[in-house]
């Protein structure tokens, strides 16, 4: 297994991100309509197809830069907070990534640390609050504690996205305080955080696709 993720491997994964996503849109968008607008969906498979232009797009071949394209591109797609706090974490990739030409498994970590921090400026949020932070926090924390424990890049990741999923998971007895979903107080109970949702599929759009790239 490959012990660092490079331009290649950053590209496969934003990808498979894009990929996962799109193929979930409908029940996200069926996530939100019990909860919220019923747009989140539409507004993730716009931000992804986004994504997948700006990845196609891009004729250097440095990692920083492409993640900011991508972040860019996302950002401006719209769909009430989704393009913006998507956007900003990629755009936080990008920045700590910086001239970086490899990842190691903490390096990487440093980088999802980074963006997280960055989406955490631009919303009040904490743990708990039924929202995206529910899914990333725990990701990026995993990150973490499996790099810090020696593993490479392919397998961390893996742990990664499973925490994400479970932190998505755990939204659905969470009572939501932002947007939307509460003004519906404990009726938003009984559904999955749709923001959640999406950060557990991108997560394990990366690791499935880093995974792949080594078989």
């Amino acid at each position: 297994m490959s012990e660092t993720v490079g331009y290649d491997e950053m590209v496969h994964m934003l990808r498979g991100a894009a990929e996962k996503v799109t193929t979930q849109h409908e029940r996200l968008s069926k996530l939100d309509a019990a909860i919220g607008d019923g747009d989140h969906g539409t507004a993730m498979r716009k931000a992804m197809s986004l994504l997948a232009r700006a990845v196609a797009g891009h004729r250097s071949r440095d990692m920083s830069s492409v993640l900011n394209e991508v972040g860019w591109a996302v950002l401006g797609s719209g769909g009430g907070s989704t393009g913006p706090l998507f956007g900003t974490f990629f755009m936080g990739m990008a920045e700590a990534t910086g001239d970086k030409a490899a990842l190691d498994a903490k390096a990487l970590a440093g980088v999802f640390e980074h963006a997280l921090a960055s989406v955490r400026k631009q919303t009040k949020a904490e743990p708990g609050d039924k929202t995206m932070l529910d899914a990333l926090i725990p990701a990026v924390e995993t990150m973490w504690s499996s790099a810090d424990a020696g593993k490479e890049p392919a397998a961390a990741l893996a742990d990664a996205a499973d925490a994400a999923q479970r932190g998505a998971e755990a939204t659905t007895d969470m009572q939501a305080r932002f947007g939307r979903a509460r003004n519906l107080g404990e009726r938003s109970k009984g559904t999955p955080d749709p923001g959640a949702t999406s950060v557990a599929l991108v997560f394990r759009g990366f690791a499935d696709a880093l995974a792949a790239g080594e078989t």
